[in-house]
């Protein structure tokens, strides 16, 4: 069965997951008034205003919204949306400092100090003159360990292996932690050249956390954007794939439509319960186990890294839309509630599925449109 087979079935199965980007925009953000206030109701009863809207982040959602921007422009195209992939550290700072519009993340605003720094939440807040800034799930896509590794169709990992791994204490292909989970393949001798974002990264943050969960105390950092273990950096999603792909005996995280895209291979995981292929059906296992930890209307969840349920894929991540719940001009608001709410639509979501991303589970869905709209 082919991978976007797959993925329509397991969307059926468990409904999960998606999203990402268009054309790259600048910093700066759209005065204040140059959007035009006037709208137009689309041939789907959607409200489309006039207007431009900027936004930037995560690069692990760049593939999912750059088809959602060009569906929903098919219905309201007097609208241009631009997102900038730099990576959701850098797009929550380019939104606290008011640059852009809305802000894609694939971790949720933290709530504490860090460095001397005030909380994310805190300085989202108060670029949304002193009200809260919403964590909005609208992709939710699994993390694959992609390899290039030749002879080796079938590569299986457990936590622990994976810990070490990346932490730079097994160093060799053939290591005999490797060799115990994959018997009967034949292993190289050579070095093991690990990849991984040099940018500041959702996904190094949800993949670390993965290490931290599941590897048994070999992954001794804390679960971080910046990347604290072995190996060679490269910028964004496109960039650790494209490391991987022309580099013999190499491997990286990285979300999994860059790993088909890129024809790499993909590790299965065994958390205890025998080897598992990524697909949509074991994804989607591992996020039933995801509980929404916020309050009100942000929508921010806790996922279960650990998971053991048979069956389950545990490596996946939430990119959220970081909006402000008060506090944008009128104009903007209007476009970033059109968008977004085109974005959680059924016709929005059902957009993904293709690409190696998938809807969002139908009870998170209606709780983020009811959110969306609640914007003011």
């Amino acid at each position: 069965m082919s991978v976007n087979r797959l993925f329509r079935v397991g969307s059926v199965a468990v409904a999960s997951l998606g999203v990402l980007a268009l054309s790259a925009c600048g910093s700066d953000p759209e005065p204040a008034g140059s959007s035009s206030p006037d709208s137009s109701t689309s041939s789907a009863g959607a409200e489309c205003p006039k207007g431009t809207l900027n936004a930037e982040g995560s690069s692990a959602q760049k593939n999912a919204i750059e088809e959602v921007i060009s569906k929903y422009n098919e219905k309201c195209a007097d609208v241009t949306v631009n997102y900038n992939p730099t990576g959701s550290g850098a797009g929550i700072k380019q939104f606290n400092a008011g640059q852009v519009d809305f802000a894609g993340s694939d971790s949720a605003l933290k709530t504490e100090p860090k460095d001397g720094a005030p909380a994310e939440s805190e300085a989202a807040a108060k670029r949304c003159q002193a009200n809260p800034a919403l964590n909005l799930p609208m992709v939710i896509g699994p993390i694959a360990i992609a390899y290039n590794l030749d002879g080796v169709s079938k590569l299986v990992l457990d936590g622990p292996t994976a810990a070490k791994i990346f932490a730079g204490t097994i160093k060799t292909w053939n290591d005999p932690a490797i060799a115990k989970l994959n018997a009967g393949v034949t292993l190289p001798s050579a070095p093991i050249s690990v990849f991984f974002r040099s940018d500041e990264s959702g996904t190094t943050e949800n993949f670390t956390k993965y290490l931290k969960a599941a590897g048994g105390g070999a992954w001794t950092k804390e679960p971080a954007k910046k990347w604290a273990g072995t190996g060679a950096g490269k910028e964004k999603s496109a960039g650790v794939a494209e490391g991987v792909k022309s580099t013999k005996n190499a491997i990286t995280y990285v979300e999994w439509s860059y790993a088909v895209d890129n024809k790499l291979g993909v590790a299965q995981i065994d958390a205890g319960a025998g080897p598992v292929e990524l697909s949509a059906d074991s994804a989607g296992k591992a996020l039933a186990a995801a509980k929404v930890t916020g309050t009100g209307n942000d929508l921010a969840m806790k996922l279960d890294y650990a998971t053991k349920a048979p069956g389950a894929y545990p490596i996946i991540l939430v990119t959220y839309e970081i909006a402000c719940s008060k506090g944008l001009p009128a104009e903007k608001t209007a476009l970033v509630k059109s968008f977004l709410s085109y974005f959680v639509s059924k016709d929005g979501q059902a957009s993904l599925t293709d690409l190696n991303y998938a809807p969002l589970p139908a009870e998170i869905q209606t709780k983020v449109e009811a959110a969306i709209q609640a914007i003011s």
